[in-house]
């Protein structure tokens, strides 16, 4: 059944960070007394709540609240399943025994979930671009612990499809044009969950090894093409850019601004969608929270 996109009369809200914080505790609690937890997944499992706690809270300060909508409590539990995937993949990589099936299932609905999220926001209309950033976060760090998990068995290429987010971040700070507006793709949005559930599948171990490398590979080999075509993409615009600000008389600096327009449009038209921010920098992109 799917979520109506009618406004609800109320939006309720919760404390967040420190109700999370809370609840990560006790589904970590629930991990030891059902599953166990070793020391490596128990400490993996304090240092990811904490630090969520404490990231969260600042954001939620810096946006001038410290409560979270319906939007952000369905990414906030999404949050809390990650936390759990986190502790188990720790154990799993330190060699202790880690149960495939509760790995699998916490990170199956955290993926699931991920399109419940949107949804929630736009039918109690509680977008906003902190939750939009929360939501991509928590896609992040899920895809990069999957990653590691699969990794283990197929080798350390499969990382690199954790670590491209991060790496398109650190060079932003270097090339500032990265931290550029993208248009909205649907593409995108495609590949990003693509990835997601080919990990969790990979991690399963019901695939054989070489239909797992293929798989994975096809997903790497996605995710390379969607962030060589945004990079080329905004390299282009940034040469637009500037060569509108070196224009200095008449039509060359119009002609170049008709230009960056149309490149812009046929990308897609934002269609009066908020520009949030992915990594370094900002997508314009359909609402979220």
């Amino acid at each position: 059944m799917t979520v109506s996109d009618r406004p609800l009369e109320t939006t309720p809200t919760v404390d967040g960070h420190t109700a999370g914080l809370a609840v990560q505790f006790l589904l970590l609690g629930m991990l030891a007394a059902g599953v166990g937890l070793d020391a490596a997944g128990w400490a993996v499992g304090v240092v990811y709540a904490v630090g969520t706690w404490v990231l969260l809270g600042r954001a939620l300060r810096r946006s001038g609240t410290t409560f979270l909508g319906p939007a952000n409590q369905v990414t906030l539990a999404r949050a809390t399943l990650v936390g759990g995937v986190a502790a188990l993949a720790a154990d799993w990589l330190t060699g202790h025994a880690a149960p495939v099936a509760v790995f699998v299932t916490l990170a199956a609905v955290a993926l699931a979930l991920d399109a419940v999220d949107g949804q929630v926001a736009r039918r109690t209309n509680s977008t906003s671009a902190l939750g939009a950033r929360f939501d991509m976060e928590v896609d992040a760090i899920l895809i990069l612990v999957l990653s590691a998990v699969v990794a283990d068995s197929l080798g350390l290429w499969v990382l690199a499809i954790g670590a491209f987010r991060y790496a398109f971040v650190v060079a932003s700070w270097v090339l500032p044009w990265l931290r550029a507006a993208l248009p909205h793709r649907m593409s995108r949005k495609t590949v990003a969950a693509i990835q997601g559930v080919v990990l969790a599948a990979a991690s399963s171990g019901l695939l054989p090894y070489p239909m797992a490398v293929a798989v994975v590979g096809t997903a790497l080999a996605l995710l390379v093409w969607s962030f060589s075509r945004d990079v080329a993409w905004l390299w282009r615009a940034d040469e637009i850019r500037r060569y509108v600000a070196g224009a200095t008389l008449g039509g060359s600096g119009t002609a170049a601004g008709v230009a960056l327009a149309q490149e812009s449009g046929s990308e897609g038209s934002t269609g009066g969608n908020a520009v949030r921010s992915i990594g370094g920098n900002r997508v314009l992109a359909g609402p979220r929270r």
